[in-house]
C-alpha cells in the first residue's frame, strides 16, 4: 500500500468517529425543511455502505474492470426502533467490514480499475475518494 492509499484508507476507517461527533451534536430534527434528522442520515450511509461500497469493492476484487451504475440509496430499513447511538454501531460495522475489504487489497489490487457511469475510470483509492466526499456531505449537513 503507498502512503497515498494508506492515508485514503485511514481516513476512510475515521469516519464512524467524526459521524458519531456530528450526529450527537446536531440537533435532533432536521436542519433545514427537506433535509433528513441525524437518525435518517445515518440510516442512509448505512445503506449506501451496504449497497454501494460493499458491492463495487467486492466486484473490484472478483473482477476484472466491473463497470459500476449511479446507485443512490435511501435509507437502511433495519432496525427500525433503533436509537441515534444503535444505528451509529450497525454503521461502523458496516464500515468497518469496507475497511475489512480495503485491507485485502494488495498492491495489484489497489491498482485495479472499474467503470464508474459518471466517474468515469476510478482505481480503490479513486472509488474510496468519493465515497469520503459523500461522507462529509452528509456529515457537514449536521451543521447547517
Amino acid at each position: 500500500m503507498t502512503p497515498d492509499q494508506r492515508a485514503v484508507r485511514d481516513r476512510f476507517a475515521a469516519v464512524p468517529e467524526r459521524l458519531a461527533t456530528a450526529a450527537r451534536a446536531a440537533p435532533p430534527g432536521p436542519p433545514t425543511p427537506g433535509d433528513w434528522p441525524p437518525p435518517d442520515v445515518v440510516r442512509h450511509l448505512i445503506a449506501v455502505e451496504e449497497e454501494v461500497w460493499h458491492v463495487r469493492l467486492r466486484a473490484l476484487i472478483d473482477e476484472d474492470e466491473p463497470r459500476w451504475p449511479w446507485v443512490e440509496p435511501d435509507r437502511w430499513l433495519g432496525a427500525p426502533n433503533a436509537s441515534l447511538d444503535e444505528l451509529l454501531a450497525v454503521y461502523a460495522d458496516r464500515r468497518a467490514a469496507t475497511v475489512a475489504m480495503l485491507d485485502e487489497l494488495d498492491g495489484a489490487g489497489w491498482e485495479k480499475t472499474g467503470l464508474h457511469e459518471i466517474y468515469g475510470r476510478l482505481d480503490a483509492a479513486g472509488l474510496m475518494r468519493k465515497a469520503l466526499t459523500h461522507d462529509d456531505e452528509h456529515i457537514e449537513s449536521f451543521g447547517r
